[in-house]
């Protein structure tokens, strides 16, 4: 059985469809959702779900004390689902080629510090983009250049808006992530 830890900083899409698709399978066991948000709506979907929440905060994150919690429960993947803060360098190390993180943007265009959520969409449409998509790839120590492990791309249409575009890509999200936890867990 392989134990998959989540992370997350708002609604849990991400979360939910992975563990849509990949809870009921005996070869996964999610045993724990991490979240630096204590509002995350990621927090009641977890309760739902039956499944423990610990909400941390950035001092707590930045120590590298936070891995012996990690460590307790013997994780083969993390696995960052709409987490917005930047993974340590202590943490990096600690799980190489272990942290999985996915990226609304063909990288390595529109990725980068503050390149999340809806100010993507919205740097690519004004980039005057033909397609955009999403990035699926392992966490390296800056953000959104460890090596790709899958690229979707969606056309965008003269009459895409940002919130258009970000429903096109979630979709991607939603479809291909949990594909990918499995192939790199095999």
């Amino acid at each position: 059985m392989k134990t998959i830890l989540l992370f997350a900083s708002g609604a849990g899409s991400n979360v939910a469809a992975i563990l849509r698709q990949l809870k009921g399978n005996p070869e996964y066991h999610f045993p724990l959702i991490l979240t630096n948000n204590p509002k995350a709506g990621v927090i009641e979907l977890a309760k739902q779900e039956g499944i423990d929440v610990m909400v941390f905060d950035r001092e707590t994150f930045q120590s590298p004390v936070f891995i012996d919690t990690l460590d307790f429960y013997q994780p083969d993947l993390l696995v960052l689902a709409g987490f917005l803060w930047k993974i340590p360098e202590y943490l990096v190390k600690a799980y190489r080629n272990k942290i999985v993180n996915i990226h609304p943007a063909l990288l390595p265009k529109f990725g980068g510090k503050g390149m999340y959520g809806h100010h993507v969409h919205e740097a690519v449409i004004a980039a005057g983009e033909k397609e955009s998509g999403i990035s699926i790839h392992l966490v390296n120590e800056h953000y959104d250049e460890g090596t790709l492990l899958l690229q979707k791309t969606v056309t965008i249409e003269p009459s895409d808006t940002p919130d258009t575009l970000a429903k096109k890509v979630l979709a991607l999200e939603h479809e291909w992530y949990a594909k990918v936890i499995q192939n790199v867990l095999k």
